[in-house]
């Protein structure tokens, strides 16, 4: 009978034991898929592009973030419990992401994009933080904001907030797919798209009437990302739109210099899945605000701009601006070309250009920059590229190349 109950007693202790086990075996799978979860999450916000400068120490913050009232610095993400966020609970993360507030109460300005992160549900919030949570401590106390009074006092946010900040997660449209919502979810949330593609009022806020419909960046002109004709995605294809993402050029465009950033630090990480919903959720978008009315350019301003095109572009653009599509790439019915704003255009002739590269295309690229030609050649031939081949756009002058050559 003793052997019978020790018998028993064994079982029972290794029943539980083994549950124990099981119980920890399963408590890690599920913390590991929350961090795959969370890195997945913030590859899609492109957190890194933004949050680091040395690439030793990623997400040790302090990138200088130049805004038309001056500029910010980008904090410290790692769980360094000094100069980073671990000694953060989950309701200062949350707090964060959703309100723009620290820990402390202090407000963030909108360089960090809280009023699209309002829109995140809180189990992404907290799985982005526990992979953040996973990264190696960084001591990095990064510096002050340079801004201009009365922006340099924190307090004035709360004014800003009361005039342009709604907080709340996005509502599915039910009328929709789980495709297209999850499209929105990304482009209007997470990746927050709108805080460089659509333009802002004099207080830095979105115009919310105008929403992706192109605005200026850091020098650049960052492209109307709804239906446009011209300028917008309307001749473009969800495929289209899907491989710009995943690899920085499809057979319309390539990547430009910020865009770039974006490409390698976030779109041609994320899951096919994710790419194909922000492609099928931007075809959906209607054309907003109307294009502008062009007035064709003088025949002498097209004829100068021909001539300097002949002499330093038709090596790679050929005469017909067909170039080699996802080498150089083309220029009839360029939708980055045709931008009523030309300032990425000059930008790239007094600068240059390098192809981004990524995995699913690994082959680069170069333009060479054109800073000896003087301003109105550089108007002009800016001019021709625009207004040929069925392309409209209204006409560049000397003013704004010198501006832009300037701003640089």
């Amino acid at each position: 009978m003793r052997q019978r109950h020790r018998t028993t007693g064994a079982i029972l202790a290794s029943l539980l034991l083994c549950s124990a086990l099981a119980a920890r075996e399963c408590t890690a799978a599920s913390t590991d898929d929350l961090v795959a979860r969370g890195k997945a999450l913030t590859t899609a916000g492109d957190c890194a592009s933004c949050h680091t400068v040395d690439p030793a120490k990623p997400f040790a913050g302090g990138k200088r973030i130049d805004t038309p009232f001056g500029a910010v610095f980008s904090p410290n993400l790692t769980p360094d419990r000094d100069t980073g966020i671990g000694g953060w609970s989950d309701d200062d993360f949350l707090r964060a992401l959703r309100m723009g507030v620290a820990p402390n109460g202090a407000h963030y300005y909108p360089a960090f994009p809280y009023p699209s992160f309002t829109k995140l549900i809180r189990d992404d919030i907290l799985a982005i933080r526990a992979y953040l949570a996973t990264l190696a401590p960084v001591s990095n106390r990064t510096a002050p904001p340079e801004l201009r009074w009365p922006l340099n006092y924190r307090v004035v946010m709360r004014v800003w907030n009361a005039l342009f900040f709604t907080p709340g997660i996005i509502e599915p449209d039910q009328g929709k797919t789980a495709e297209w919502n999850r499209g929105r979810y990304l482009v209007e949330a997470l990746a927050h798209c709108g805080a460089c593609h659509t333009p802002k009022n004099a207080f830095g806020a979105d115009k919310r009437d105008q929403a992706l419909g192109g605005s200026m960046v850091q020098g650049m002109f960052a492209p109307r990302l709804d239906g446009a004709a011209r300028s917008g995605l309307k001749s473009w294809s969800a495929d289209d739109i899907a491989e710009y993402l995943q690899s920085g050029r499809n057979v319309h465009s390539h990547a430009g210099p910020l865009m770039s950033e974006v490409v390698v630090n976030s779109t041609s990480k994320m899951s096919d899945a994710n790419v194909r919903a922000i492609a099928v959720y931007l075809k959906s978008l209607p054309a907003g605000t109307p294009e502008p009315q062009v007035t064709p350019p003088s025949p002498a301003q097209m004829s100068d701009g021909e001539r300097i095109y002949r002499g330093a572009c038709v090596a790679c653009h050929e005469l017909d601006g067909s170039g080699a599509p996802r080498i150089y790439p083309p220029l009839p019915g360029n939708a980055n070309l045709q931008s009523a704003n030309p300032a990425s255009t000059l930008r790239v002739i007094l600068d240059g250009a390098q192809t981004v590269t990524t995995p699913r295309a690994p082959n680069a690229g170069s333009m060479p920059a054109y800073p000896k030609l003087t301003d109105q050649e550089i108007a002009d031939v800016a001019t021709y590229i625009r207004n040929s081949w069925g392309n409209a756009a209204p006409a560049v002058t000397a003013d704004e190349v010198a501006k832009a050559r300037t701003a640089k």
